[in-house]
This record gives C-alpha cells, sequence and structure tokens, in this order.
C-alpha cells in the first residue's frame, strides 16, 4: 500500500461534527447504533473521552481523517464479563467512516498496524474483538488480521463474536511487514 498510515488521538470539539456525520452513515447505523442527535453523540463522545481504559483514534490515509477507532483494556469493559480475560489484554473497535474508502482494502492494514501498535504495550499477549455477529465483512477482516472466533457472546447493545488475536499467531502473521516497517 504506498499510502501513509496515522492515526490522532480524538478531540472532542475538533471531531465531534466528523464523527457524528460518520455515525449517521446507513451502513454504520445497524452496528454502531448511535444515530442520536448531535448533542446526544457529543454527550456521549464527551464521556467515552473520559473513560480511563480506552482511547479514542482517527485513522487517516495520507492524512485524510477516514476512520474510527476505540482502543481498550478488556479490564473495565463490559466484555471482560464474557470470557476469562488476563489483565492486559486489550481490545479494538472501528468503523470506516467515509464511504469512498470502504470496499478499498483500507480496513485490514489499518487494522493491522493499530493491533501491532497495542502489543507494543508490555504484558500484552491477546487483542480481542467482539464485532456484531452479522457484520460478516469485518468478521471477515479480523481473520485475515489473525483473530480467530472464539465464541458468540451477549453484549448490551449486540450478540458479538467474541475473537482473539494472540501475539505469537500476529507477529508470526505479519513478520515481514514489521521487519520493513521498523528498519
Amino acid at each position: 500500500m504506498q499510502k501513509t498510515l496515522s492515526y490522532v488521538k480524538v478531540d472532542l470539539e475538533r471531531d465531534v461534527s466528523l464523527l457524528h456525520k460518520w455515525q449517521q452513515q446507513p451502513y454504520v447505523i445497524p452496528y454502531w447504533k448511535l444515530d442520536v442527535s448531535f448533542e446526544a453523540y457529543k454527550k456521549h463522545l464527551n464521556s467515552f473521552l473520559a473513560d480511563q481504559h480506552q482511547t479514542l483514534y482517527l485513522g487517516l490515509i495520507d492524512g485524510v481523517p477516514m476512520s474510527y477507532w476505540e482502543a481498550y483494556w478488556v479490564r473495565g469493559d463490559v466484555v471482560e464479563r464474557c470470557y476469562d480475560p488476563h489483565p492486559k489484554d486489550q481490545g479494538i473497535h472501528l468503523l470506516i467512516g467515509e464511504e469512498s474508502y470502504l470496499g478499498k482494502g483500507y480496513a485490514l492494514p489499518l487494522l493491522r498496524a493499530i493491533v501491532h501498535f497495542q502489543f507494543l504495550s508490555k504484558g500484552t499477549e491477546k487483542v480481542i474483538a467482539e464485532p456484531d455477529i452479522q457484520n460478516e465483512k469485518m468478521i471477515h477482516v479480523f481473520e485475515k488480521c489473525g483473530f480467530e472466533k472464539v465464541k458468540p457472546i451477549e453484549l448490551p447493545d449486540k450478540t458479538g463474536m467474541l475473537m482473539y488475536c494472540y501475539r505469537e499467531t500476529f507477529e508470526r502473521r505479519w513478520k515481514d511487514v514489521f521487519q520493513t516497517i521498523t528498519t
């Protein structure tokens, strides 16, 4: 991919309008269920930004914001009740917000880069995901990245497919990619 991938932490004032717009997209609504008023979304985003167990990012391609990411520690998240988590397990949520970036193959390299970043945290041996069980496209992207299906889980807003990506599996699968990046 001959593009520059980058991530910036979400800033409430700078990003709330863009993120609210993305949440209103027909392809996002069924999975994120945040098609709410601007005021309600701003309140939601503010509370998520204040939550110390997660960090929110915009994903950019060549400097253009096009995706949203929630990188989180499983401890302190609702999903921790769905399996026996290790204290350093992390999780990831994502959405491609700009429709023009859908179906272009960007989700996998972006996911791979942020999971690599999560594995830089000492002690993290597993990154999890729990995409909506009906979101077959995202489940497929997670599998291509190195995640494996574990089991369906019931969460407050969806039935998710709990998926694990183990450090060893990830590093073996993407060794050549990350050696190239770091050398």
